[in-house]
């Protein structure tokens, strides 16, 4: 019989292999993306509307999809958990891997919850991403609008 150390520990796997796919800008399997999103849906709710932020920390916004300027923020910034982070929203639309960077900054949450912050902007709204490009980025890249949902 297994015990609740191994499922964390497989857990810990996961996110660690989905951190690793997603920091060279490849898309994670669908199965993938609707557990990781649950997770992240269990860790927001617990989550305040008003929230401390431990300082320092590193301001970030408007990322729109622009993958490679992520990169380039966590490498001026520093690298996860060795920095706080707060992301002002607008993580999607405009760039060309809105999927593959949100995905990121969600997985980082889930992994470092208390080390990224995250705030939505008006580009994380159904309306929005309809029209700016999410939607029409996540049925190119997985087939349905099952990951967009």
């Amino acid at each position: 019989m297994r015990s609740e150390v191994d499922f964390i520990s497989e857990d810990y796997q996961k996110i660690f292999r989905q951190i690793e796919t997603l920091m060279k800008c490849e898309a994670i399997p669908e199965q993938d993306v609707k557990s990781l999103c649950a997770k992240a849906r269990e860790i927001l709710l617990q989550e305040g509307n008003v929230q401390v932020v431990d300082s320092p920390v590193t301001i970030c916004g408007d990322i729109h999809g622009q993958f490679y300027d992520l990169m380039e923020l966590f490498r001026v910034g520093g690298q996860v958990p060795d920095t706080n982070y707060l992301f002002l929203g607008d993580f999607v639309d405009r760039g060309f891997y809105s999927v593959e960077t949100f995905l990121l900054l969600l997985a980082l949450k889930v992994r470092y919850p208390d080390r990224m912050m995250l705030i939505r902007g008006n580009h994380e709204s159904r309306q929005i991403t309809q029209v700016y490009g999410f939607y029409d980025e996540c049925l190119r890249k997985y087939g349905s609008s099952t990951v967009w949902r």
